[in-house]
């Protein structure tokens, strides 16, 4: 996305196909990130709720469904394309998660949920406390706090 076009006049090309398109038709389509502070992007960071928020703004994908979309792209939908099949939360499955402050998938990408906690293999390997915002604002709530349980 930074690198092609970046020497063209206007319009400039940028490195991403027709998602939308190709969700349309059924194409299973997963969003990856391969430069974490190298020579090509130094602003990379591994972070794949990073990654879905560009897809979706490269994307032209800001509807309540296609960040749904862009979300199952960076979750379930390139463990299906690898064949990963042992994980999943089922009883069995191999519990590789990570778990957000946030309701859903929209409000995870909307807000860069905090990661509360990351799995792999059933064993705890980070924590993070829930994050909380001081209002300073007369009539409303002193703290907010987002919760992490379903609508």
């Amino acid at each position: 996305i930074t690198l092609q076009g970046r020497h063209d006049t206007y319009p400039k090309r940028r490195g991403m196909t027709r998602v939308p398109e190709l969700m349309a038709a059924g194409v299973p389509v997963a969003f990856g990130h391969d430069c974490v502070m190298d020579p090509w992007y130094s602003l990379g960071s591994g972070d794949m709720l990073e990654v879905a928020h560009m897809g979706l703004h490269v994307g032209q994908m800001t509807g309540q469904d296609a960040m749904r979309a862009c979300f199952e792209a960076i979750t379930t939908t390139p463990a299906r394309i690898l064949g990963l099949d042992e994980t999943g939360l089922e009883v069995g499955k191999r519990a590789d998660l990570v778990l957000l402050q946030a309701r859903d998938a929209v409000e995870a990408l909307r807000l860069r949920a905090t990661r509360l906690m990351v799995l792999r293999a059933g064993k705890v390997v980070a924590t993070t406390p829930p994050a909380t915002a001081t209002l300073n604002l007369p009539g409303r709530p002193g703290e907010v706090s987002f919760q992490t349980s379903a609508r």
